[in-house]
């Protein structure tokens, strides 16, 4: 075990560390610039147990009606072969696709065996290499493929929502969410969060053949994105160009890469270890356990609330910052972090440093406006 390997050992505690999957990497990019969360996250801690413990546990999560839900819309589009999807890709998207060759990569047929998703891995391999650049491979669907990707130098095992298509000599990701399209609109949220999720499987697929000799560009950054149309269980689709999410997504990992760095700025000592009892209840307090999250630096952000299991806890902690009301807010102050200094600028009832005139100025021209408008 490596030096780096041990520190991360010792912060998490004598447990096994939490694997990531497509879900949480597309939530590291909803807030890169928080060192709390690629710390626990590149030692592999379990941030809901943990968030839990201090009193603020994780309110986010799928509920068992939406993942039901979603299996169901799922196997309706895979069903005979796809056939619902094949009809969208040539009649919506306008992709030729005259004959089609299926292959479930998950038939008991071809089972994990005993080297767990591994071998699964290596036949998800041979199949999606064996099938680049080949010109008579048009309308190879791949239900099922098993990709990789390494976060913090961990490799993370990665299903695909249904397919990777390679359609005139390209492969496309396509990814199945149950959320409606009503009249041509859908919720931004869920498109966006669908995109960063997709992009997780275009930059593994990329990685896959790149480490194949073949070019990462094979893959398309559009994505098909396939939901339920209006009020019926009928599928729609659409291209999401998912380059934007892709640069953000390498960025974060490069920086869970350089994971040593970042130690360099937390006490050697630290430790989220909950020390749990022979029943597995944790014997470490809350309160040593929520100093040893206060002494990594934390960025919150109210985005965090649906992306972060210790977003509770961070809000908490932040309370009175202005760093705690958004992004927008923080940079439209000028870098005033303090609440309390804010409303003492509007007042007049502070002196503004010069870093603060400006928008003390503004501030007080606010104030002066919404004292009128009320009056």
């Amino acid at each position: 075990m490596t030096e780096l390997e041990q520190r991360l050992a010792r912060l998490r505690g004598p447990v096994p560390p939490r694997r990531h999957n497509a879900r949480t990497i597309a939530a590291l990019t909803g807030n890169p610039g928080c060192t709390r969360r690629a710390v626990l996250d590149s030692a592999g801690v379990d941030k809901q147990r943990i968030a839990a413990h201090v009193g603020f546990p994780a309110q986010s999560g799928q509920s068992r009606f939406a993942i039901a839900r979603g299996n169901v819309f799922e196997a309706q589009v895979k069903a005979d072969g796809a056939a619902e999807l094949l009809r969208l890709l040539r009649e919506r998207l306008g992709l030729p696709i005259p004959e089609v060759s299926y292959d479930d990569l998950d038939t008991p047929d071809a089972p994990d065996g005993p080297d767990g998703p591994e071998a699964r891995h290596a036949r998800s391999r041979e199949l999606l290499t064996g099938a680049a650049g080949r010109a008579d491979a048009a309308g190879l669907l791949f239900d099922h493929p098993l990709l990789r990707l390494d976060v913090a130098g961990q490799p993370v095992y990665l299903e695909p929502d249904l397919i990777a298509l390679q359609v005139e000599g390209r492969f496309h990701v396509v990814e199945i969410k149950s959320f409606a399209v009503i009249d041509d609109q859908a919720d931004p949220a869920k498109v966006s969060a669908a995109a960063t999720q997709a992009a997780v499987y275009v930059l593994a697929l990329r990685q896959l053949l790149t480490e194949a000799g073949h070019d990462p560009e094979l893959v398309s950054h559009n994505v098909v994105l396939v939901c339920p149309r209006d009020f019926s269980n009928r599928p729609t689709a659409a291209l999401l160009d998912v380059r934007k999410q892709l640069g953000t997504l390498r960025r974060q990992l490069s920086r869970m890469a350089r994971i040593d760095a970042l130690l360099d700025q937390v006490p050697e000592a630290l430790s989220f270890d909950l020390a749990p009892d022979t029943a597995g209840a944790p014997t470490r307090t809350p309160a040593e356990l929520a100093a040893a999250l206060a002494a990594v630096e934390a960025r919150y952000a109210p985005e965090c609330l649906s992306a972060c299991e210790l977003a509770y806890f961070c809000r908490h902690e932040a309370a009175g910052a202005t760093a705690a009301l958004g992004k927008s807010v923080r940079e439209e102050l000028g870098g005033i972090e303090s609440v309390e200094v804010v409303l003492a600028l509007a007042a007049g009832d502070r002196t503004p440093t010069e870093e603060q005139a400006e928008a003390a100025a503004l501030l007080r021209t606010a104030a002066r406006l919404r004292a009128e408008a009320l009056s």
